[in-house]
């Protein structure tokens, strides 16, 4: 629902906009995401790969809370120009359940299809309201196989 140019969602009342990340951003996003367990400087979370992935035609939404200026919500989209990746997104716990992830979902698949380019992201398969959420907005389960990482390059056997 509009209202006075801020968004307000109509659950809990809480207004909100939704903009680009700027640079001072980084450190409350980073208590978010430490917060939610979306992230953490040792998985390479960090402003300067944030910078480099949206100089590669990714894209960042920053949920915000006007009135107090709080950063609630994030949306990181990096593209690898076959495909965009949808990472880190969430609302802050305190804010949740007041209906707040279906419009930073939907700025972040605008995005997608803006770029006409197939998005991607990973959820915990128990995470029933983000795979219920995902999946209402046209993501589909791509099947049973497990995803790997190597965190730190110095663990690469070869």
């Amino acid at each position: 629902m509009l209202k006075n140019n801020l968004n307000v969602s109509k659950k809990m009342k809480t207004d909100y906009i939704i903009r680009d990340f700027r640079d001072d951003d980084y450190n409350k996003i980073m208590e978010l995401w430490i917060e939610t367990g979306l992230g953490n400087p040792e998985r390479g979370d960090n402003l300067d790969t944030i910078i480099k992935s949206l100089k590669h035609n990714g894209a960042f939404f920053v949920m915000e809370q006007p009135s107090t200026k709080k950063i609630i919500g994030t949306s990181w989209i990096t593209n690898d120009s076959r495909r965009l990746y949808l990472h880190h997104f969430g609302i802050k716990p305190e804010f949740q359940g007041q209906k707040l992830a279906k419009p930073l979902l939907e700025k972040s698949l605008i995005f997608a299809k803006q770029k006409k380019l197939q998005i991607k992201l990973e959820v915990h398969k128990d995470n029933f309201k983000a795979v219920n959420l995902y999946s209402k907005a046209g993501f589909t389960y791509l099947g049973d196989y497990d995803v790997y990482i190597i965190r730190n390059y110095n663990n690469i056997n070869l």
